[in-house]
């Protein structure tokens, strides 16, 4: 009975411990007016684009030939002018912002799926495993991961769905490193070799001691990948080897706009989008910036 009351004490300090850091970590990100900041433009972003059916004021490939290259701010119905074929413009970039982050989420949370678990085999289980892993991650890392996805993109075409391939095949490298890193760190640390001395399996140490650990690199990293995968849609849309029609993609619309003579007359064609994918990754970046000091156990403050 003893015994039993000091092992659940033990784990009720320990939740205690797990959730002081965790308020911790939540206060630090708080104060952080960076992160806050890109937070809020994240969630602004975000909801813009989850709502893009209800807050374009036109449909996404209505067509008025009156407003065809129409400059920003001169009709009010149209407030952002209008495209090179006559589309609401403001239109088109709500929902190339819903185009956009669904790739820049959806493309690492693939490139992770299988990842994270290629480097926990490689970490865990060491010798063999890691020899191998890691020599596939090596070769990887010697190809370009641009001309790579070109050369996917060749073969399987263009398109939504395969440019989210795409991206998911040439991103798995460096999550699958943090995730070694960190299994290789924490697999022979006192509490693992405690948890095994006492019986527990190894799924019970994988998903309850090391992982969550294990976690806030992981985190951060895929902060830091979703504006890496929007900025590689954009460049593969600009090439136009990346999202075809009718979707809308700010890449593409940068793309279509300089392929075109009128580029600089046209200025709003190039210039709103741009600044769209720039703000994007800026809001990303300062989120993952504030994780990283929030999450860091070295900070007592």
């Amino acid at each position: 009975m003893g015994a039993g009351q000091s092992a659940g004490s033990k784990e009720g300090a320990k939740l205690m411990e797990q959730r002081s850091l965790a308020r911790d970590a939540l206060r630090r990100f708080l104060q952080n007016r960076l992160a806050m900041l890109g937070a809020v433009l994240l969630t602004l972003l975000v909801s813009v684009a989850a709502l893009a059916d209800v807050v374009a004021p036109y449909g996404l490939n209505e067509v008025d030939f009156s407003i065809v290259r129409l400059r920003p701010f001169t009709d009010p119905s149209h407030i952002l002018g209008g495209d090179g074929v006559g589309r609401d413009f403001l239109t088109r970039l709500i929902y190339g912002a819903r185009t956009s982050l669904f790739v820049g989420m959806l493309a690492p949370l693939i490139s992770f799926g299988f990842s994270v678990p290629l480097g926990a085999i490689a970490g865990y289980r060491g010798e063999i495993w890691d020899f191998a892993i890691l020599r596939v991650i090596e070769i990887a890392t010697a190809i370009p991961p641009l001309l790579f996805a070109m050369f996917l993109i060749s073969v399987t075409g263009a398109g939504l769905g395969n440019v989210i391939f795409v991206l998911a095949v040439t991103s798995w490298i460096e999550p699958a490193r943090i995730a070694r890193a960190q299994f290789l760190k924490y697999r022979e640390t006192e509490f693992v070799l405690a948890a095994r001395a006492l019986g527990a399996s190894e799924r019970q140490i994988i998903t309850r001691h090391i992982l969550p650990n294990a976690l806030t690199p992981l985190l951060v990293s895929f902060t830091f990948a979703v504006p890496l995968a929007i900025f590689a849609e954009a460049g593969l849309s600009f090439l136009g080897i990346g999202i075809t029609e009718p979707t809308a993609s700010w890449g593409k619309m940068v793309g279509a706009s300089v392929k075109s003579s009128t580029v600089i007359v046209d200025y709003h064609l190039a210039l709103f989008p741009t600044v769209l994918v720039a703000l994007t990754m800026l809001s990303f970046s300062f989120v993952g910036d504030g994780l990283q000091e929030a999450l860091d156990p070295s900070r007592g403050d």
